[in-house]
């Protein structure tokens, strides 16, 4: 018979506990920076955007438009430490916009 544990732990450090073990942690990023995108950049950018994409600690982000991809380009500092905010984690420290 397994032994109970008396610990009271909250459901959110057991939705930590299970995404680690279960290995999940690549899919729930990959989640929440498309979220945090989208809620940073609103709807007009989010339109213009084909892809986003976290490879390592790089985010990729395909974008429709030419011009916007520009505009965007002479802000990366910036959107990195946004993102990176929304998040909650350093995880990202370069992006391509392509």
């Amino acid at each position: 018979m397994a032994k109970r544990l008396n610990e009271f732990l909250s459901i959110s450090d057991l939705m930590k506990d299970v995404i680690k073990e279960n290995k999940l942690t690549k899919g729930m990023h990959q989640l929440s920076i498309k979220d945090a995108w989208a809620k940073l950049m609103g709807p007009g950018v989010v339109s213009y955007t084909n892809n986003i994409e976290l490879k390592g600690k790089t985010l990729i982000v395909n974008l429709k438009s030419s011009v916007l991809r520009e505009e965007l380009s002479y802000g990366k500092a910036k959107i990195i430490k946004m993102m990176n905010e929304e998040i909650g984690e350093d995880l990202i420290s370069k992006i391509i916009l392509s």
